[in-house]
């Protein structure tokens, strides 16, 4: 179920009457705010806006979304392809004037080599699952050029978890890494089927990356623990 698709379908249209909903792991309930998925650029966080200044010849915005990231790009005068796997999604970003377009799952797309791959608002977490990471980290790297950039954000979710007498955390025994999350989104009544999310911090990132033969530079760190790395080849 397009849950995301149809949220950002229906605010485009003027059907805006409700936030995305989201249930997670944690036994926490959020809110997505639709208006701040449409947001220009001087609405951006400093670590997003950082993110696009550093963009280069071809980019690949995966997960595009409503597209304003794309759209940004484009204006300056980048050749810049919005990816998403949903449909309502890339429908969005066509209607808001996005020229190209592609409407793939990540693993699914082949087409072309790009001299950036731009993965924004927690970016990394398409891996899904730590034991993802290698093979998400082995597919960009099969389309990016040879001297290419990945461009990824994330977030080290540690403050969440209880801290001891000595300064260490309190974390769950029910998962492989302290960052694996499960979520289902809710709108206009539908719910969207269960999937993992993966905050990863920056160290576990850099081990990843290194065992790709990849290098991982910390390009700058958010006001909530949130950080925007660079991936370039060794």
């Amino acid at each position: 179920m397009d849950i995301i698709g149809k949220a950002l379908w229906d605010y485009k249209n003027g059907a805006y009457s409700e936030d995305i909903t989201t249930y997670s792991s944690f036994g926490e309930q959020d809110i997505v705010p639709l208006p701040y998925l449409f947001r220009d650029f001087q609405d951006m966080p400093t670590l997003e806006k950082k993110a696009l200044e550093l963009c280069q010849g071809s980019i690949l915005d995966i997960g595009a979304g409503s597209g304003s990231h794309s759209l940004y790009l484009e204006k300056k005068g980048f050749d810049v392809t919005a990816l998403d796997s949903s449909k309502g999604a890339i429908d969005t970003c066509k209607a808001r004037g996005i020229t190209n377009t592609a409407h793939s799952g990540l693993y699914e797309y082949n087409d072309a080599k790009h001299d950036t791959l731009l993965l924004l608002m927690n970016g990394l977490g398409l891996a899904g699952k730590l034991s993802e990471l290698d093979p998400f980290l082995t597919h960009l790297k099969s389309i990016l050029s040879p001297e290419g950039q990945i461009l990824v954000d994330s977030s080290d979710i540690i403050y969440m978890f209880d801290e001891d007498e000595e300064g260490g955390r309190w974390l769950p025994d029910n998962s492989d890494y302290y960052g694996e999350v499960e979520f289902t989104m809710e709108y206009k009544n539908q719910k969207s089927e269960r999937f993992w999310w993966l905050y990863c911090d920056f160290n576990t990132l850099r081990r990843a990356a290194e065992a790709n033969n990849l290098h991982c530079e910390l390009v700058m760190t958010g006001e909530h623990y949130d950080y925007l790395a660079r991936l370039t080849r060794m």
